[in-house]
């Protein structure tokens, strides 16, 4: 499995409810487990290249603004609910965070004061193999070399969280 095939894994799971991110790790895991194991263990790897991939400054701002605060923890489940978003959103919110307004998804919950997270991404490969072999995957079967990370500002500074992120600063200001 390379990166497109994952990502085309993850555009399949999105149908036929794309807003439901726990569904879609759920069809996503369903889609892997009937693919050869050494695809499910690719899965895990491109899994958590994306997460250090995704392992930005500027992006946790946008977490922590949207979900209200952002823990390490919190950092990752938010992750895997934007990995669950695909591609396109994937590398828009990387590239620039405030992208991230643009979404329906994103609006809605900015409104319902619902936090955007799904935990359950971050095992998606896991279950997968489980499901498929009917054991746990190894451990050393895949590596995670998170950058270094530039935080760059105190996300409780209201006046820079909207000069960098200004659309979501707009959507979730008080």
């Amino acid at each position: 499995m390379d990166k497109q095939q994952f990502w085309d894994l993850i555009e399949a799971a999105r149908r036929p409810d794309p807003d439901d991110a726990e569904a879609v790790v759920g069809r996503a895991t369903a889609l892997l487990a009937a693919r050869a194991r050494q695809e499910i263990l690719a899965a895990q790897q491109l899994l958590w290249d994306l997460m250090a991939e995704s392992y930005r400054g500027d992006l946790w701002g946008a977490a922590y603004l949207i979900n209200g605060g952002c823990s390490d923890d919190g950092f990752d489940y938010f992750r895997g609910w934007l990995i669950v978003q695909g591609r396109e959103v994937f590398e828009r919110a990387v590239a620039g965070p405030d992208s991230l307004a643009e979404l329906p998804s994103v609006r809605e919950a900015a409104a319902k004061h619902e936090d955007l997270e799904c935990e359950h991404t971050l095992g998606l490969a896991w279950d997968a193999h489980l499901a498929a072999t009917g054991e746990q995957m190894s451990g050393d079967c895949y590596t995670i070399a998170y950058p270094e990370i530039a935080f760059g500002w105190d996300f409780d500074d209201e006046e820079e969280t909207v000069r960098r992120l200004p659309r979501l600063a707009a959507l979730y200001g008080e």
